[in-house]
């Protein structure tokens, strides 16, 4: 192989490490001092926002993510940190609704009914985070995800002008994060592209919701 095609190929093997890279550090860095392990230490923020994920596991399993993310977000009420929960997932299919799910959750963990709140068009992150300010008029937020998952949906929030931050879920077992955490590194990546080059909007917006209590329709 000529030492100028060889430089070609390793330039283009370098390009999507550079770009993983690239992206965990501006993550990192935009999400520092801005997620919490401690419920105590939590500032209060009218709203929580809880992002999905499914209820079970390819295999049939719970899925200990969100068995961790849904006791984290009945612990942050329960506290007194937020006055109310906005579950923000993706409800693709009459057999998969991830917000459905989240809600039946919180319900059986004490949290009111009254209290939470339904996203059905968080299909990503993206559309979470600007649905919960567009629609559902919120200006700031806690969000409730595992950590790795939280930087990231600070990161959207800040670039879209909300004071987010987070509340981190226990952590999984490392067998059990292998895909999602590969998952991450390139949901990271695109994020960077939503964000600064391609200014993606959510799938869909919609009429406004009001979070004060009152039955949502």
């Amino acid at each position: 192989m000529k030492r100028k095609t060889k430089i070609l190929v390793l330039g283009a093997a370098l390009i999507p490490l550079a770009a993983i890279l690239l992206a965990e550090v501006l993550v990192r860095f935009a999400a520092r001092d801005r997620n919490y392990d401690d419920v105590v230490d939590v500032p209060h923020r009218k709203v929580g926002l809880v992002l999905g994920c499914s209820r079970r596991t390819t295999e049939g399993r719970p899925n200990p993510f969100f068995v961790n993310r849904m006791q984290a977000a009945a612990d942050l009420y329960m506290a007194g940190k937020v006055d109310y929960l906005l579950v923000s997932g993706d409800n693709r299919t009459l057999r998969y609704n991830e917000t459905r799910d989240m809600r039946k959750a919180l319900l059986k963990l004490g949290v009111p009914a009254n209290r939470v709140y339904s996203d059905y068009a968080g299909f990503r992150t993206l559309d979470s985070i600007v649905r919960a300010q567009q629609v559902f008029g919120q200006t700031s937020l806690t969000i409730v995800s595992q950590k790795f998952h939280n930087e990231r949906a600070i990161f959207i929030a800040l670039h879209k002008g909300i004071d987010a931050i987070g509340f981190n879920a226990r952590e999984v077992a490392a067998a059990d994060t292998l895909l999602t955490r590969y998952r991450e590194q390139l949901a990271r990546v695109r994020t960077i592209l939503d964000v600064y080059l391609l200014d993606t909007p959510p799938r869909f917006l919609g009429d406004k919701i009001k979070i004060d209590g009152s039955p949502q329709h």
